[in-house]
């Protein structure tokens, strides 16, 4: 039960969350953009690790990903049939490659985490589609990111998207809340049906911020582990694309703290 003044302490601290949250998703949308703009033929994917590491130091940032569960960089680089979790390392990009850039950043205490899928060069027509309707898919969960709306509408928001252009979304992994820590509580499927174990009827409200995380595939959903013991891959082998946003519900509605500078 809530005493008088109770609420305004409250209100008070999700403030001060918010504001901190604020800072670390202009970090990583930032950091996201530098790397984007750095995607090339030619580029090895650990160049790319290796530039984000530069931009932590430079920031006073940490990773969010580097040992991770044992993980090994600090960002993740997965390219064309590969979905997420791909490890940088020697691979060179090549004309006609699709790359997803995964970033997570702790700055003060707070967590953000964005990704986005870079055409290299001239990609095909198939590529230029499906990397359209993943980024359609992130903006239309966005969307949804209103206080009253329920879980399920941000899930199908982005399961009505894909699917009805003919893709499918990823269903072994998803979304989550996202604060102090990486993974907090919340899991946010792409999909609602047969999602029964997740919370698709809580509603939404002022203070939750979610990492939002359409996993889009041009063939089939299913997916497997490569023996890296990381990197997932379509079981088709047919293209991937990874859109993420770090998103905070507001009064005022959707908040994208990881937005992209223009």
């Amino acid at each position: 039960m809530l005493t008088r003044g109770s609420s305004a302490v409250a209100h008070k601290g999700q403030g001060r969350k918010l504001e901190g949250m604020r800072l670390a998703g202009e970090f990583v949308g930032e950091a996201l953009a530098r790397l984007r703009d750095t995607v090339r033929p030619a580029i090895e994917t650990r160049e790319l690790d290796a530039a984000f590491e530069r931009m932590l130091r430079e920031g006073g940032a940490e990773s969010l990903f580097r040992g991770y569960r044992g993980y090994p960089a600090t960002i993740c680089t997965s390219v064309n049939e590969e979905v997420v979790h791909g490890i940088p390392g020697s691979r060179r990009l090549v004309e006609g490659d699709l790359v997803s850039l995964d970033v997570g950043a702790r700055l003060d205490g707070y967590c953000a985490d964005a990704a986005l899928t870079v055409p290299v060069g001239r990609v095909t027509a198939e590529a230029e589609r499906l990397l359209a309707v993943g980024a359609q898919a992130l903006e239309a969960a966005v969307a949804q990111m209103r206080p009253g709306r329920r879980l399920r509408d941000v899930s199908a928001a982005i399961q009505q998207t894909a699917e009805g252009a003919g893709f499918s979304v990823v269903r072994q992994f998803v979304g989550h809340s996202i604060g102090r820590q990486m993974h907090e509580g919340v899991q946010v499927p792409n999909f609602v049906d047969g999602g029964s174990e997740f919370q698709l009827d809580l509603v939404l409200s002022p203070g939750l911020v979610l990492a939002l995380e359409p996993m889009v595939n041009a063939g089939t959903w299913e997916v497997e582990i490569l023996s890296d013991g990381w990197t997932v891959v379509t079981k088709d082998r047919r293209l991937s694309v990874h859109f993420e946003h770090t998103v905070a519900v507001t009064t005022r509605g959707p908040e994208v703290l990881t937005r992209l500078p223009r």
